[in-house]
This record gives structure tokens, C-alpha cells and sequence, in this order.
């Protein structure tokens, strides 16, 4: 069991932002950026490619109200998508607000929050996907 799916089950605590029948999205414990999101499917896939056609394309479906929440309340050009799978063997892409490219570089060091600032994060981004 991925921690991703110990997330989903309620064992592992997270700061969830939306859910689905098919997804869930989480802030990111080690974001690139403050508002950077995991978008995830309930299914324990490893590569994002071997997920079912529905999933794929539900998947984009899914994530674009949470990016544009992402991109209306903080001080980027864009939320940028990543997917990278190697770090945690379940599906997944990142949302992370950007001004640039480089802004996706993961090799880049986290930033460090603490619980109140994901707490805020967290808010911020919930208040604005229920507008």
C-alpha cells in the first residue's frame, strides 16, 4: 500500500482539497510553491499511462477547477502540471502555480510550512474552488 493510498484510506492525515469517486487532491507535504497540490486517483496504479482511458482523461477533468482555484489566489502567471513518478510508485501530477518554467525544476530545494501555513493554503484554496 502506497502512502498515497494510505492517504485515500484515512490512515495517513493530509490537507485534502477536493475528492471524487476517482480522485483525491492533497497539498503537497514538501511544495515546490505555497498552493502546490497532488492530484491522485483512488486506483494504486504506479505509471500514470497504465491507468484506464477514463481515468486519463477524467484525471485533467478533475484537476482544472482546483487549478484555476490555484491560480486565483496566488501570485503566478499559470499552474504548471507535472508528472514525474518516480518519487512515489502510484499515479499522480503535481499542480504548482508558476511564473516560469524553472519553477517545475523538482531538483530545486522544498519549501519547509509549517501546520498554520497549510492550514492557510489549505483554506485558501477550498474557499476558492466553492465560489
Amino acid at each position: 500500500m502506497t502512502i498515497f493510498s494510505k492517504i485515500i484510506a484515512g490512515t495517513i492525515p493530509s490537507y485534502k482539497i477536493a475528492e471524487s469517486d476517482m480522485f483525491v487532491a492533497f497539498l503537497d507535504i514538501a511544495p515546490m510553491a505555497k498552493g502546490h497540490v497532488l492530484v491522485v486517483p483512488k486506483t494504486e496504479i504506479d505509471n500514470i499511462f497504465d491507468l484506464p482511458k477514463e481515468y486519463l482523461s477524467e484525471m485533467l477533468v478533475f484537476a482544472q477547477p482546483i487549478a484555476k482555484a490555484i491560480e486565483s489566489v496566488f501570485d503566478c502567471n499559470r499552474c504548471g502540471i507535472e508528472v514525474i513518478g518516480l518519487d512515489v510508485p502510484h499515479a499522480h501530477m503535481h499542480l504548482v502555480p508558476i511564473n516560469g518554467a524553472d519553477d517545475l525544476n523538482f531538483t530545486r530545494k522544498k519549501l519547509t510550512l509549517s501546520k498554520e501555513e497549510f492550514l492557510e493554503v489549505q483554506r485558501l484554496i477550498t474557499t476558492a474552488l466553492n465560489k
